[in-house]
């Protein structure tokens, strides 16, 4: 199956985010028979299976790639939990050995922290951020998953809702389309059909946002939280790319703006990624 062969459902209404929309699957292919590409299965099994220690520093390392939404969210998550941190630039379609010892599952982003083993996702490195950082602390910015626990429950829906829904509906055709199709063992220009499958699914989405844009303070209730930091880390790769349709969303550019004025998101724009020009409003405060 290949992307040639990618379904596009009925196209909804734009102005209702519950509104049907597109949602074409692209293939996907085992861990295993990707692996197979670069390894034996003997390299495989002492890959999936090696003892994880932990690693020799001073600071902590984020393994990270610039566009990747993900590890752009815990960049966020860090800055705003006064965390200090080494960026390390890892290539996930290398598939490199010592990478898949630190994480089996080939995904990012990884930290690595002095006295514990690798911490692996961008969930479970934000909860433990949440747990491990002091709320006292005077460099934090704001608390990731704030409130009482049914405030906690919304922020965590919120954040599957950006890291799994927008990203396989959206991210995954636009930048996954566009940067990562240029490298590793497929490589190739941009699919339209999928390109333009994103940019529809992508109105659904901007709705959505504009829904708890101008009905709540924050994305997930009074206080900005990881959710935050999730949707802002999604849309702040697609404007590199300048796929973002800000002025028909007002609601979704008002809330961005200030999110993006915070100093957590200094570092994000002064990102630059060979071959690509960042758009004219990625870096601009007053886009």
């Amino acid at each position: 199956m290949g992307w040639n062969s990618v379904i596009l459902y009925t196209q909804g209404n734009h102005d209702d985010p519950f509104s049907p929309h597109w949602v074409p699957r692209p293939p996907r292919y085992p861990l295993v028979r990707r692996a197979s590409w670069f390894y034996t299965e003997a390299q495989f099994r002492a890959i999936l299976f090696a003892v994880l220690r932990p690693p020799i520093g001073s600071m902590a390392t984020l393994l990270h790639y610039p566009l990747c939404p993900f590890s752009r969210s815990i960049r966020l998550a860090l800055a705003e939990c006064g965390v200090e941190v080494t960026l390390t630039e890892e290539r996930p379609w290398e598939w490199r050995p010592g990478f898949l010892e630190l994480n089996p599952a080939g995904s990012l982003p990884v930290l690595l922290t002095k006295a514990d083993c690798p911490i692996s996702g961008s969930y479970a490195i934000s909860e433990y951020l949440d747990e491990t950082t002091s709320g006292d602390d005077e460099t934090r910015g704001f608390r990731l998953f704030p409130g009482e626990a049914l405030a906690r429950a919304e922020t965590r829906r919120l954040v599957d809702w950006f890291h799994r829904k927008f990203h396989e509906e959206v991210t995954a055709y636009l930048v996954d389309e566009k940067v990562y199709r240029r490298y590793g063992r497929n490589s190739g220009s941009p699919n339209i059909e999928v390109i333009r499958a994103g940019h529809e699914n992508l109105r659904y989405h901007l709705a959505y946002l504009s829904h708890l844009a101008d009905t709540r303070p924050w994305l997930a209730g009074e206080a900005p939280s990881f959710a935050d930091l999730a949707a802002a880390a999604h849309l702040s790769a697609l404007d590199y790319l300048g796929e973002v349709f800000w002025e028909d969303y007002e609601p979704v550019k008002s809330w961005y703006a200030l999110l993006k004025s915070r100093p957590s998101f200094r570092p994000l724009l002064a990102d630059r990624v060979a071959g690509f020009i960042p758009s004219g409003t990625y870096s601009d405060l007053d886009f």
